[in-house]
C-alpha cells in the first residue's frame, strides 16, 4: 500500500514538473510573459533579504523590457499584469525613470495593480517614492527632486489617503529646501495640514527664520 502511494505521488510530481516546464506552444505572448513572471515570483518568494530581492529584480528586468516598452508604446489601455507588476518592481530596484514612465501611462489609462497588491497605483507611488527619499535623507543623502515632483504631479488629482500625500510632500519639501526655500515652506505647510504628526514643524520653523533673515538683509 505504501509503495503504491509513494509511486502515485512520484508520478504525480513528475507530471506536475513536466507540465510546469513544458513549452507554451499555444500560448499568447502575454501568457508567456505571465508564465515567466510567475516563475520569477516563485524564486523571489524564497529570498528573505529585501536587498537581494531588489538585486534579482534588476537582474531580470532586461528580459521584460521589450514587453514593457511595447506595452507603453502600443497604448492599448488594456489591463496588463506584467506591466503593472513592474510598476512596483521598478521602484523596488531603483529604476525610478522606468517606474514613472509606467505610472504616467497607468494612471491615465486607469490600470490597477494585480491581485496581491492592496494599494491603488497613486497611493503606492506616493508612499514608495516617499520611503525611498526618506531612506536617503536619513543618511544625509539627496534624492532626485524631479522624481518627487513628478509623482506629485501625477497623483495630485487622484484620491489617496491624506497621510500618504503628507509623506510624499514631507520628502519633497525637504529636497526643495536646498534650492527653493519659499516653495519648500509651502510644501511642508501643506504636509502639516494633511497630517499634524508628519514631523515637519522643526523644518517649517527653520525655513520661516531663513526667509525672514533673507527679507531683512
Amino acid at each position: 500500500m505504501r509503495s503504491t502511494k509513494a509511486h502515485f505521488l512520484k508520478v504525480s510530481a513528475e507530471k506536475a514538473h513536466a507540465q510546469e516546464n513544458a513549452p507554451l506552444e499555444n500560448a499568447t505572448e502575454y501568457e508567456k510573459m505571465l508564465y515567466l513572471l510567475a516563475r520569477y515570483k516563485k524564486e523571489l518568494s524564497n529570498i528573505q533579504s529585501r536587498e537581494q530581492r531588489a538585486e534579482m529584480k534588476k537582474k531580470i528586468l532586461p528580459e521584460f523590457l521589450p514587453w514593457i516598452e511595447g506595452a507603453l508604446k502600443g497604448g492599448s489601455g488594456k489591463q496588463d499584469n506584467v506591466l503593472m507588476t513592474w510598476q512596483v518592481w521598478a521602484i523596488d530596484c531603483d529604476e525610478f525613470h522606468l517606474a514613472l514612465q509606467i505610472a504616467d501611462y497607468a494612471i491615465h489609462q486607469d490600470l490597477v495593480l494585480p491581485s496581491g497588491f492592496k494599494r491603488t497605483v497613486p497611493t503606492m507611488l506616493a508612499e514608495e517614492f516617499a520611503d525611498k527619499a526618506k531612506a536617503q535623507h536619513s543618511i544625509n543623502q539627496r534624492f532626485e527632486v524631479s522624481y518627487l515632483e513628478q509623482v506629485q504631479r501625477l497623483t495630485q488629482d487622484c484620491d489617496i489617503f491624506d497621510e500618504s500625500r503628507a509623506r510624499l510632500l514631507r520628502e519633497l519639501g525637504i529636497e526643495q529646501a536646498h534650492s527653493n526655500p519659499q516653495q519648500a515652506l509651502a510644501t511642508l505647510e501643506k504636509a502639516l495640514q494633511l497630517n499634524n504628526n508628519i514631523g515637519v514643524k522643526g523644518e517649517i520653523k527653520k525655513l520661516r527664520k531663513q526667509l525672514e533673515n533673507a527679507d531683512t538683509q
